[in-house]
């Protein structure tokens, strides 16, 4: 076990880097320990100034001393020869015995499709919810021909009134850019983009939302999902208002320009700006306050 754990790492090399990072926080404390103490007691103001100079000089060369020698031990440490994405986990892969080799890669397969599971379950509760399943005796009995007509669906919209739709939502939000493309013929692509903070890309059919996905403004837009998206297919699913589409893509557009202090709006229940190095993601649907994710339960 020891010599497959070996592969790739100095440990001679990774002891004294740990040393060494030991010694450099010891440097730099004295440097802020230096700045809080200021200027020691002398009979004149000059002999103070000399002394503190002198001293902040050697705690700032002691530093850079330290910091070089952490630099060079960096590079004799190497790499290890695999990653483990899993933390400890990953270090069931390391074992050699036969039969619990494969363990690692089925552990981290499912963990992917436990994500995915509780991803779409949500989705289909969401759905569920709002759609009712409940059927009469007497509508189970009615012949097909006493049925009620089906009215016919407001999914076919003439393009130029999708394209009034968004153009006026574009001009109540001056601080909210929005390109329509159509690659597809009749479909519509937004791209939505709030500053610099964050894009989206939202697809239509007609004047209807299909679905949605928001990236950080520099962020790979085939990149994971992230709660931002999350937060918003969701969103998707609270303004449902099939008799006045327009109205849903205003209240989904209202809803996402929140989004555009996404870093200077504190949680409204812990008043933290950053809760585990994330902002507040989550948006109220009704009074768009900011909340994590965690305090919005």
């Amino acid at each position: 076990m020891a010599d497959v754990m070996n592969v790739g790492v100095n440990l001679e090399a990774f002891s004294q880097a740990i040393n060494a990072i030991q010694a450099l926080r010891s440097s730099v404390t004295r440097v802020f320990d230096s700045l809080k103490d200021g200027m020691k007691n002398k009979e004149t103001l000059e002999g103070r100034e000399k002394v503190f100079i002198t001293e902040f000089q050697d705690n700032l060369q002691s530093v850079n001393r330290d910091l070089n020698e952490l630099e060079r031990l960096s590079t004799l440490v190497g790499r290890p020869s695999e990653s483990h994405p899993l933390h400890n986990s990953g270090l069931l892969s390391l074992d050699p015995v036969q039969d619990k080799t494969p363990l690692y890669s089925q552990l981290l397969q499912a963990y992917k499709w436990s994500n995915k599971l509780q991803y779409h379950a949500g989705l289909a509760s969401s759905l569920l919810n709002q759609q009712s399943l409940k059927r009469s005796a007497n509508q189970m009995g009615t012949s097909a021909k006493r049925r009620p007509k089906v009215q016919p669906s407001t999914l076919a919209l003439p393009t130029q009134y999708v394209d009034d739709v968004i153009s006026r939502i574009g001009r109540m939000f001056p601080d909210m850019s929005i390109e329509l493309f159509r690659p597809n013929g009749t479909s519509a692509v937004l791209l939505v983009t709030l500053g610099k903070v964050l894009k989206a890309i939202v697809v239509m059919r007609s004047l209807f939302i299909d679905r949605t996905i928001v990236r950080g403004y520099h962020e790979n837009i085939y990149s994971e999902d992230g709660k931002v998206t999350d937060h918003a297919t969701t969103a998707l699913l609270h303004y449902q208002l099939p008799q006045m589409p327009d109205v849903v893509v205003r209240s989904f557009m209202t809803w996402l320009r929140s989004y555009i202090k996404l870093f200077q709006t504190p949680c409204q229940r812990c008043g933290k700006y950053l809760q585990e190095g994330l902002p507040p993601t989550w948006r109220d649907f009704r009074t768009l306050e900011a909340f994590h994710d965690t305090c919005r339960q």
